[in-house]
Parts: structure tokens; C-alpha cells; sequence
């Protein structure tokens, strides 16, 4: 089911009709029936201002707010006959069934929901849905509660989508959810709508607000991590190391300074690299004799 626009009446003459006819109607009326008592004939002028009476509360009756924003389905006897999106006071027929839908933009924070992730480790993870009704037709009739439909099934999308990424991405072009949130985010958004078109609903944004692992195994985690980021810096340090030390043995060569042989060399190599990678202070040892 689509949304179809409908026309509707402007309410202000209507609601001023209204409250004018009423009274008028009603005196009138009673003008008349007095008329009637007293001259024991029926006098049809009774029927006309009880009938503009009526048609006043006919009139009022029919009267409904329509702010900015907002949309207003209209249906009669079950059947969905249109939406108004007309702002201010209006006028639509009284026995229209009205349900108004607000179109302005909402959003909801998910609650943190334990997933596992790629690897199978346990995370806790939340995030925040950007959304706006789109089609008013759609989110009254396609779904019985589109505010409560729009929060199940993006909850059920975030975890879907959490159980495809891992935590920490095992190489650099791997995805991940914690070193990627432009791309995790946009297949996220992706995720959310394809469940939420069927009502109707626009996702404009969604993205994560709580990524953790699981208390059962942060510590553990932890240490990985910190593990991880030791054999990083490791690894960079031991490159520097061996730069440096095959620019000096270069630089020795080119100036002559002195003349080692491969053995000297092999010594030298490994007391400059002991140096350069050590965590602690080094102790020279002094040699006051031939290098030989």
C-alpha cells in the first residue's frame, strides 16, 4: 500500500461558520417553536434552523490539527481513502477515521547486546538509528506499531551485521569493527533498511556508539592486544636497528676510518644491534689492546 494525497478544506471559515450557526440555529429554533406553541401550527422554518444547527456541529466535527511534519492518513469504514500534509487547521469529512503521523527525523539508542563476532568472541555491542517516516500509508497499515517494528528489526540487523566483521582485523585490508566505522556504518545502515522499507521508514544514519568485548574474556583481550602491540614496535625497532647499522658500516668503508674484516664486521653488527633494541642501559666494555 502507497501513500496517495488527498485534498482537504481549510478549517477557519469552517470553524467560524460553525460556531456562527450553531447559536443562530438554536435561537432561531427555539424563536420558532414558541411560534408553533402558540399558534398550534407546525411552522417548516423550525426545520431549517434546527438543520443549520446541525450542519455547524457537522462542520466542527470534522475539524483537525495538521502541524509541520506531520502527515494525517484518512480512511473511511476500514478502507484507506488518503494523507493530508497540509499544515494548520482543516477540514475533512467526520466520519474519516484520522490517525496522524509524525515524518520528522528520530532517532533511538540500542541497548547493548552481547554478539559474537567473525572469530566467535563474545562483544557487546549498541548503536544509534537515524530514521524518518517516509511513506505514512505504508507505516500505519504494512506494520501494526512501526515505532516498536523500527527497533526490533534494527536490533536484529546490528547483530547480523556484528556476526560478519571480527573485532580486530587480523591484516590491514581486512574490515573490522573497530579499526572501520565508515564502512561498518554504511553496511550497517544497508542492513536496517532493507527490514525497514516494507514499513515505510527512511534510515538516514546508523552508526556505533558502544563496541567492547565481553567481560568473560577482556582481560584476555587485553593482553592480546598489548602482545600484538609489543611485536609491532618490536618488529619496527629491529628494522630501524638494521638501517642504522648498515649505514654506519657504509659510512666507515667510505671514509676509510678503518678496515674490518668479515668477522669484525659480524662483531660489530651485533654489538650495535644489541644497543639499538635493548630496553635497558648497555655497559661498554673498553678494549685498550690490538683490535686483533
Amino acid at each position: 500500500m502507497k501513500e496517495k494525497p488527498i485534498n482537504s478544506i481549510p478549517g477557519i471559515p469552517v470553524l467560524i461558520l460553525g460556531l456562527s450557526a450553531i447559536p443562530l440555529g438554536l435561537i432561531m429554533a427555539v424563536i420558532a417553536l414558541v411560534n408553533i406553541r402558540e399558534t398550534g401550527q407546525f411552522d417548516p422554518v423550525f426545520i431549517a434552523w434546527i438543520s443549520l444547527a446541525a450542519l455547524g456541529v457537522y462542520g466542527l466535527s470534522g475539524l483537525y490539527m495538521v502541524e509541520p511534519k506531520q502527515a494525517v492518513v484518512l480512511s473511511l469504514f476500514g478502507k484507506y481513502v488518503g494523507t493530508t500534509h497540509a499544515t494548520g487547521l482543516r477540514f475533512n469529512n467526520p466520519f474519516f477515521t484520522k490517525k496522524k503521523v509524525s515524518q520528522r527525523v528520530r532517532n533511538f539508542e540500542s541497548g547493548h547486546m552481547k554478539v559474537n563476532d567473525l572469530g566467535g568472541s563474545p562483544i557487546e555491542i549498541a548503536a544509534i538509528v537515524v530514521w524518518e517516516v517516509q511513506d505514512s500509508a505504508e507505516a500505519v497499515f504494512n506494520v501494526d506499531d512501526y515505532e516498536s517494528f523500527v527497533q526490533i528489526q534494527s536490533e536484529s540487523a546490528i547483530r547480523a551485521m556484528a556476526s560478519i566483521y571480527p573485532y580486530d582485523p587480523d591484516n590491514e585490508k581486512d574490515v573490522a569493527l573497530r579499526s572501520h566505522p565508515v564502512e561498518v556504518s554504511e553496511r550497517m545502515k544497508n542492513e536496517i533498511q532493507d527490514r525497514l522499507i516494507q514499513a515505510g521508514i527512511t534510515v538516514i544514519e546508523a552508526r556505533i556508539s558502544h563496541l567492547a568485548y565481553a567481560p568473560e574474556i577482556a582481560q584476555a583481550m587485553l593482553q592480546r592486544q598489548q602482545a600484538g602491540a609489543i611485536i609491532a614496535a618490536r618488529a619496527r625497532i629491529v628494522e630501524g636497528a638494521v638501517g642504522m647499522v648498515d649505514s654506519a658500516l657504509e659510512s666507515l668503508k667510505e671514509k676509510g676510518v678503518v678496515n674490518l674484516d668479515e668477522e669484525r664486521k659480524a662483531a660489530m653488527v651485533s654489538n650495535l644491534l644489541v644497543v639499538l633494541c635493548s630496553n635497558g642501559t648497555t655497559q661498554p666494555v673498553v678494549n685498550t689492546g690490538s683490535i686483533y
